[in-house]
């Protein structure tokens, strides 16, 4: 086997830039039977994809694929369980390039069912999949919890290869923002790539459900029940559960921006949330541009179980 010096490894630098690709949320308007992340916005090359391989370029040491539990097969099975760097797919001049490749894994995470129909929008997908990663590495190590949340949108077609510069500097204490060509950000509305601190995400969750409403009103007062007080006025039918409603301008504008902040605005960006924008891109010239990529990022690669218990032949039976 050929020795490697520690200088020639990829770094092991412990700070966890954890992805997040929000699926499940409002449904467009395009009535495909697939999920409508995984509309074409090129030859052989989808939405989906073109947002976990953003998430990579900018250096995310994990990617959370947040959907529904029907759709992760599919979603699975297109994706895949990993994708390549792309910093370390293409060290061509390494002696042994194969040996110098990282693979990233892809976590898929199905949207708890308490919360469908009743706060399944975007803000909460977002927040919901940063949750759970924090908990499932927690559940490993402190040392391997997240450092900091990227999100990044199957809703929009840009540019993103150009944020493999900006590694680093994602990499780093501070929020980071994508801009349009106009200037807008996540804070606008945009379905465009935005960073931040694990230090927010309490805050952010909190925010949400104190906005949000329940099945109940909660402006009256309680009512004694069974020597417990209680809500018991009903919220009319179109008030109820307003957090399935909320966009994603609403909840993360409370990020603090007095922290330091980098913004790195876009050549050109189209929104694709729905089938006349769709329309749109797929009639643009920048649409000749988003090709799938040359090198093969996706692989149908799958991780290892681990404690798994092997299923007995049927010699083995018999044995036993």
């Amino acid at each position: 086997m050929p020795q490697t010096s520690p200088e020639e490894l990829p770094s092991t630098k412990s700070y966890h830039l954890a992805g997040i690709v929000p699926v499940a949320g409002p449904q467009m308007d395009f009535n495909f039977p697939w999920p409508d992340s995984m509309v074409p916005i090129s030859s052989d090359f989808l939405a989906i994809e073109r947002a976990v391989l953003e998430c990579a370029t900018v250096g995310c040491e994990t990617i959370w694929v947040i959907c529904y539990s029907n759709i992760q097969p599919l979603l699975k099975h297109r994706v895949g369980e990993m994708i390549q760097d792309p910093v370390w797919i293409s060290r061509k001049f390494s002696p042994y390039p194969s040996n110098y490749r990282k693979e990233i894994p892809i976590y898929y995470v199905g949207i708890h069912p308490r919360d469908e129909d009743k706060r399944d929008s975007l803000p909460w997908s977002i927040l919901y999949g940063a949750k759970v990663a924090k908990k499932v590495c927690l559940g490993l190590s402190k040392w391997v919890a997240p450092n900091k949340y990227y999100v990044a949108f199957p809703n929009s077609v840009y540019p993103s290869q150009y944020l493999r510069k900006y590694r680093k500097d994602i990499s780093s204490k501070g929020n980071f923002f994508v801009l349009t060509d106009k200037g807008e950000s996540v804070l606008d509305g945009k379905y465009v790539g935005f960073a931040f601190e694990e230090s927010e995400l309490g805050k952010l969750i909190k925010y949400f459900w104190d906005q949000q409403t329940g099945k109940y009103d909660t402006s009256q007062p309680k009512e004694s029940l069974r020597e417990e007080k209680y809500y018991t006025k009903l919220l009319p039918a179109e008030e109820r559960y307003s957090g399935r409603y909320f966009k994603i301008e609403e909840i993360f504008a409370k990020i603090d921006l007095s922290k330091p902040t980098m913004k790195l605005e876009m050549e050109w960006y189209y929104d694709i949330s729905s089938w006349d924008n769709l329309c749109i891109y797929l009639s643009s010239e920048e649409r000749k541009r988003m090709l799938k990529p040359k090198l093969k990022f996706f692989s149908d690669k799958k991780w290892n179980k681990i404690g798994e218990d092997e299923t007995l032949t049927t010699y083995d039976k018999e044995e036993n």
